[in-house]
């Protein structure tokens, strides 16, 4: 749990710092785009009225030509303001004097020739102001230099907006971006979580059932290496010893069939099967056990061939450990069923017996591996939980699917469907 955890957190860190990364570069961006959108506009804005200022010169200098010198000053009392907003407007003549001037006094000799400058005066308080100078030119001569001004107040207060925005934006939106990413981690790991989980438990389980076997093939061991007193009792240690080898080497086998056969088959590999007949031969080869056992094997087989694409070898190991837990389970003078049809293209094998059944809340479980019912179904009758858990790996890579169902004291059927 620990180390999913952390997991679990470095990824919510990495997606928190990739889409914080992401948010900060494009609200910087987003930002700078709306402060130089905001000024183009003010200076269109500015620019504009200059013109319009210039004109009524120029139109007052044409209706005067016969009177007005070149280094006039134009009449200024009627310049409307930019929406009541310009701070001033100055008139130079040619050689950069002022000339006349309304608003704000300034500097009598000119020095900036020409565009958009931004400055600072103390008015009060210190503002902000765009400046704009253009040349007035009239004849291909420049008969002077207007400059007009107006503060950057509404843009800053703008501005100051959209940065207290960004300001809370920003930090609010991270912490989000941080509670989604945990969020998804959560989601995105689960499957990691439900394999880690299996893997923790599985280990547990093999150890435990690879520590008893180990402990029993000691202690004969040991036993047996003693000066004997009595030849039997040496050899039933040395049996003991052989059946315990045999079992943990099933053990072991059935520990590297899960591990080998993990994932979907490769559909081209496969052959065409008829199921009919390999349920045929496997019936032939379980007669000789019912009969042993006391137990009823019967059989529904269609008279038609019927084909799958399918490993041969693996599909009757997957069906082979149904009949196998079928007949451990039932008693003696119980019936085991074996079915074959077909339903919606797919075919279908029932595995059905009136065994001592399953209960209800053990029967989600029952496909896991190392997964053992109740103490009915003991280590001695009940292996070592393997073999539902390799019939549905085998049945899933041929991308089908295992079931089961069962009342507790009238039986189980297990059913296996394929396409």
């Amino acid at each position: 749990m620990f180390a999913f955890n952390r997991s679990r957190r470095n990824l919510t860190y990495l997606f928190a710092l990739s889409m914080g990364s992401i948010l900060i570069v494009f609200a910087a961006i987003a930002y700078y785009l709306g402060v130089e959108n905001q000024l183009q506009v003010f200076d269109e804005e500015l620019y504009s009225t200059s013109k319009a200022i210039v004109a009524n010169t120029q139109r007052r200098l044409d209706a005067k030509r016969w009177q007005v010198k070149k280094d006039d000053a134009p009449i200024l009392s009627d310049v409307l303001p930019l929406n009541g907003k310009l701070l001033y407007v100055r008139w130079y003549n040619s050689q950069k004097q002022l000339v006349k001037y309304n608003g704000e006094k300034i500097p009598i000799k000119l020095n900036f020739t020409s565009g958009f400058q931004t400055i600072q005066i103390n008015h009060s308080s210190k503002i902000w102001l765009r400046e704009l100078t253009l040349p007035v030119i009239q004849n291909n001569l420049v008969i002077g230099y207007l400059q007009i001004a107006a503060p950057l107040t509404p843009l800053r207060d703008s501005l100051n907006r959209a940065r207290l925005f960004l300001t809370i934006g920003v930090p609010v939106t991270l912490g989000l971006i941080g509670i989604t990413g945990w969020f998804l981690g959560g989601l995105a790991m689960r499957p990691t979580r439900r394999a880690y989980e299996q893997l923790q438990r599985f280990t547990a389980d093999a150890s435990h059932e690879l520590r008893a076997p180990v402990a029993a093939v000691l202690s004969n061991a040991q036993v047996a290496l003693m000066p004997p007193e009595d030849e039997l009792e040496q050899r039933f240690r040395l049996e003991n010893i052989e059946e315990i080898a045999k079992s943990m080497s099933t053990l072991i086998s059935n520990l590297l069939f899960l591990a080998r056969h993990e994932g979907p088959l490769d559909i081209t590999a496969l052959k065409s099967i008829d199921l009919v007949e390999l349920l045929r031969s496997l019936l032939e080869s379980y007669q000789p056990q019912a009969a042993a056992q006391n137990l009823s094997l019967e059989s529904h087989l269609p008279q038609q061939p019927l084909y799958v694409k399918a490993d041969g070898e693996l599909l009757k190991q997957a069906i082979v450990n149904l009949l196998a837990n079928a007949f451990k389970y039932t008693p003696d003078g119980g019936t085991v069923k074996l079915r074959l049809f077909s339903r919606s293209h797919r075919a279908v094998i029932q595995v059905e017996d009136n065994g001592i059944g399953i209960p209800s809340e053990d029967l989600p479980h029952i496909f896991e591996r190392f997964y053992r019912v109740g103490n009915v179904r003991s280590r001695h009758t009940g292996g070592f939980g393997l073999g539902l858990a390799i019939s549905q790996q085998i049945i899933q890579a041929h991308r089908g699917q295992i079931t089961a169902k069962s009342l507790l004291g009238q039986g189980s059927t297990f059913e296996i469907q394929l396409l």
